[in-house]
């Protein structure tokens, strides 16, 4: 016998095959993410080497001014009351041998406070064409407002943080050049006396940040802490008016370092460090630059993998077609038996596995088929059951019409519905079971209730309780529901009592109208109720009925409320 087992064993290896196509697939996953991580590892080392190459600029920067900035605070200490004309030829000898050392300086100054001294205003010296530093004409700081850092921003600012400060880039007064500068504000005995500070050509600052390139289209650029361009490699920033200087993308503005953004349509991943003067420095590359390295490989490498999972998949399902195909039978005869056909016709009769479950199915079916006959004649045994359920759940035993089980259940159906709602009331019932038994008291209900069946059928009546029975009649004229209700007293005429035919009377409040609110037929009930009381008053043996009047309704709802309190 071909056991099915061997079968599966042959699907197995196969399946096998798949894993190992599924394990390269994963090692080619595997190799992407190692060579995003490279290419990161790359851009941030890139990245670093540009932040410490300006770092180390602008740190020299920094002493340069910081280191005659000290010196002159030590000179002006030094004496109780100093020569500023001497202090000034010191410092002017110290800063030109110091600024000749420091790269990229296009001038240097020291700019004296009018308000501290009017005759010393301090020195500029300035580097225009690269053959050395040439004394100018210092700015004229009281043509400006010195409280107003937006003006003079070289002198305004620092005075005013009373710090160290690095200036963005901005176009000189006097030079019409680019620059950046860095400047320390010089006090004595906590008095300002002036401010120290170094311009650097912007172009230096540009030519570091050229230099850092990845790729064929990866650039850098710089901008400060609020998002603005400092210097980018394809925006001219000091050219374009301060509102229409573009702000980085918002990616930018938050504290990661690596970075993916969308721009002009190219996806690409960037790089951020804090620079030493508070500003940032980006380096951004296209994301497909990043991943061409390796994405070839990666793409041929897929190819491949494809077409050898097609031919084993082709090779699995005919080796399936083969083995499953008395299993399908199996299946769609399955199906058509859960349908209830069991008029199926199974043909496999080999002696593996696959026979001895089809022997089994048609044992199960014949099975089947005996159950549901059973099953068939007991279901509707059930259903005649539920029906002489219902309807004692929901008649009363007595008379025949609805209980108020039934009145609950079919509250909803005359909801927005015109209609006419009678409260009918047997007159002096106590005294007739009191004197002449329930018998007929009993009696005389099942009456009552036959009436109510011939006039206005078993849809339609129920007993209230005791001896009250309620007519809810919907979407009758009036004329169809008074020449009912005229039938309906001649047959209670006709009900007596005993052999000496006592007659009997009734009582009955009616109203009619539409129900459009939720409790409009609860206030209804109360408004028939009022009038069956009002019929009691006057004489009994009569029937009141009146217009639905909701206000009327709600008033008599009050009212009773109001006495039950009272109790």
């Amino acid at each position: 016998m071909r056991s099915i087992r061997a079968r599966i064993i042959l699907i197995t290896v196969v399946a096998i095959i798949l894993s190992m196509t599924i394990s390269m697939v994963l090692g080619i996953i595997d190799v992407v993410e190692v060579g995003q991580d490279n290419s990161e590892q790359v851009l941030d080392l890139l990245c670093e080497t540009g932040e410490k190459n300006l770092n180390y600029y602008f740190s020299s920067v920094e002493q340069s001014v910081k280191m005659v900035a000290s010196y002159a605070e030590t000179d002006l200490e030094s004496v109780q009351t100093p020569d500023m004309s001497e202090h000034i030829k010191y410092v002017d000898a110290l800063f030109g041998k110091i600024a000749r050392q420091t790269n990229g300086v296009l001038t240097y100054y020291y700019r004296i406070d009018p308000e501290y001294s009017t005759d010393v205003t301090g020195f500029w010296y300035v580097d225009s064409n690269g053959n050395g530093y040439v004394a100018h004409e210092v700015t004229d700081i009281t043509k400006y407002d010195t409280n107003d850092t937006t003006q003079l921003v070289w002198y305004t600012v620092p005075k005013a943080s009373k710090n160290p400060v690095w200036i963005p880039p901005y176009i000189t007064d006097n030079l019409d050049a680019r620059v950046i500068s860095y400047n320390v504000p010089i006090f004595c005995h906590n008095t300002f006396i002036g401010v120290i500070g170094i311009e650097i050509d912007y172009s230096t600052m540009a030519n570091q940040v050229d230099n850092i390139k990845l790729y064929e289209n990866g650039y850098a650029f710089i901008n400060d802490k609020d998002g603005n361009l400092i210097y980018h490699p394809f925006i001219d920033v000091l050219s374009l008016p301060k509102e229409e200087i573009p702000t980085v993308p918002k990616e930018f503005l938050q504290n990661e370092r690596f970075i993916r953004y969308e721009f002009d349509g190219t996806e690409k991943e960037a790089v951020r460090v804090k620079l030493a003067n508070g500003m940032m420095l980006n380096v951004t590359v296209p994301i497909s630059e990043i991943h061409g390295n390796w994405k070839g490989l990666i793409r041929r490498t897929i190819l491949i993998s494809i077409g050898l999972l097609l031919l084993f998949v082709l090779i699995t399902l005919q080796f399936a077609r083969h083995i499953t195909h008395p299993l399908t039978e199996l299946t769609k005869a399955a199906e058509r038996v859960s349908e209830g056909d069991y008029d199926v016709e199974l043909n496999h009769s080999r002696k593996d596995e696959v026979g001895i479950l089809t022997h089994s199915f048609r044992l199960l079916i014949d099975h089947i088929k005996g159950y549901t006959s059973e099953l068939n004649k007991l279901n509707s045994q059930l259903k005649e059951d539920n029906l002489t359920l219902e309807a004692a759940t929901i008649r009363d035993s007595l008379t025949g019409v609805k209980n108020r089980f039934a009145l609950r259940r079919d509250y909803e159906k005359y909801i927005e519905t015109d209609l006419f709602l009678l409260m009918l009331d047997i007159d002096d019932f106590k005294r007739v079971n009191d004197t002449l038994g329930h018998s007929v008291g009993d009696y005389l209900l099942k009456k009552t209730g036959d009436a109510l069946l011939d006039h206005f059928g078993a849809e339609h009546s129920y007993r209230y309780g005791g001896d009250e029975f309620l007519v809810i009649f919907p979407n009758s004229s009036k004329e169809e529901f008074e020449a009912l209700l005229k039938g309906l007293k001649e047959q209670l005429e006709e009900i007596y009592l005993e052999e000496k035919k006592m007659s009997v009377y009734y009582s009955a409040g009616y109203v009619f109208g539409k129900t459009l609110l939720q409790d409009d037929l609860r206030l209804m009930l109360r408004q028939a109720d009022e009038l069956l009381y009002e019929a009691k008053k006057s004489g009994k043996n009569s029937f009141i009925g009146k217009e639905y009047d909701r206000e009327y309704a709600e008033h008599i709802r009050k009212k009773e409320e109001e006495s039950f309190r009272q109790g």
